[in-house]
């Protein structure tokens, strides 16, 4: 008996399925280390479109960013933090209707220390026509010209200035300032792009700075101390023409110095000493015009040669009525110009000596010269 079986294929088959066509790459890609968190960051799907996507920190928060139109591009719109690993979440759908999880992550740097920096005038303040800006930083810039690249005035109407570089105070500080005083009216705008920005030596901006004042009117002081007068001319108009007494000059700490002092600060009662003369004695209607201990400012005391001789020891004496009226009009920023003494106003009388400074030296003081 001969038993027959059957043999043959089953006729079946098998195989592994389609991949995904879309495809998502991250810049920076995934993994990324010690990213600048003002890079550009970017994902990008290829045959398709995302879904939906984010870039979220270490809390969860989303990130703020745009979407492309066509839904290809998600682009990273603020500032990252220091220090942080952010995560990308979503979906991206391909051409052939099947999706990929949007995955990675990636860490921005961590700095060694940041650097931050304050302004001399206020948002929407008015100011005299020969102030200039002034950033303060709190420690040492090392690298400058990064500094200054980043940090961008624009006037309106169009002004010529130039930063310039002064001897560290308590940390790096840069001025800028036009060549010639400022048009009344002038409108002025500083952004200065500094947080994220690599400073040299381990230190990174702490934040961006931003500003817009206006030039307020002209006004002038002329101080020619060997006439015994003062005056202030305000849009090309005498306003003040009064009698005052300069400093005696007798040695060198009692010279009122010559150039252009700036108007700084004001104050109706000021203490004032310059020992080993005098300790804390009260004066009226003080305004400063340099930080080595210059002030226009009420002097009863030598109101009877006010007009007639120079006997202060530096300052610029005045009556009390035309102290307090000089006082109610003088502005920071208005310019004091000094004329006739036998010593120069410098970097050693303080701060802000900007006007005694000649334009091709000023120029030469910028870390892009």
């Amino acid at each position: 008996m001969m038993i027959v079986g059957c043999s043959g294929e089953s006729g079946l088959s098998s195989s592994a399925p389609d991949e995904p066509v879309v495809s998502v790459t991250t810049d920076p890609e995934s993994g990324a280390q010690d990213v600048s968190p003002i890079a550009p960051i970017t994902a990008t799907a290829s045959q398709g479109t995302f879904t939906d996507i984010s870039l979220v920190n270490g809390a969860g928060t989303p990130v703020k960013g745009e979407l492309s139109p066509d839904r290809t591009t998600f682009t990273v719109g603020e500032p990252l933090g220091y220090g942080v690993t952010y995560t990308w979440h979503g979906t991206a759908t391909g051409t052939d209707g099947k999706p990929v999880a949007v995955e990675g992550d990636f860490t921005t740097l961590a700095p060694e220390e940041t650097r931050s920096a304050n302004l001399n005038i206020g948002d929407g303040q008015e100011v005299g026509i020969a102030a200039p800006i002034i950033v303060q930083f709190d420690g040492t810039v090392e690298d400058k010209a990064a500094a200054e690249k980043a940090m961008v005035v624009t006037t309106n109407p169009p002004t010529p200035g130039s930063w310039a570089w002064l001897p560290d105070d308590n940390g790096s500080r840069a001025h800028w300032r036009p060549e010639n005083y400022w048009a009344p009216g002038t409108n002025v705008n500083l952004d200065a792009k500094l947080y994220g920005l690599d400073l040299g030596g381990g230190v990174y901006g702490g934040e961006d700075l931003t500003l817009n004042f206006n030039i307020g009117r002209s006004q002038i002081v002329k101080a020619n101390a060997p006439s015994h007068r003062m005056q202030v001319e305000r849009d090309g108009e005498t306003v003040m023409d009064i009698p005052v007494s300069y400093g005696e000059g007798n040695e060198a700490r009692n010279v009122t110095r010559s150039g252009i002092h700036m108007v700084t600060e004001k104050f109706e009662d000021f203490l004032m000493s310059n020992p080993p003369f005098y300790e804390n004695v009260r004066e009226r209607f003080a305004v400063r015009i340099s930080n080595n201990g210059e002030f226009i400012h009420a002097n009863p005391e030598t109101l009877g040669v006010q007009g007639a001789s120079n006997v202060t020891n530096g300052c610029i004496n005045l009556s009390l009525e035309d102290a307090q009226q000089y006082f109610g009009i003088a502005m920071y920023g208005d310019p004091v110009e000094v004329t006739g003494t036998s010593i120069d106003l410098s970097a050693a009388d303080g701060d802000i000596y900007d006007w005694a400074v000649d334009w091709p030296t000023w120029q030469s003081m910028s870390a892009l010269a």
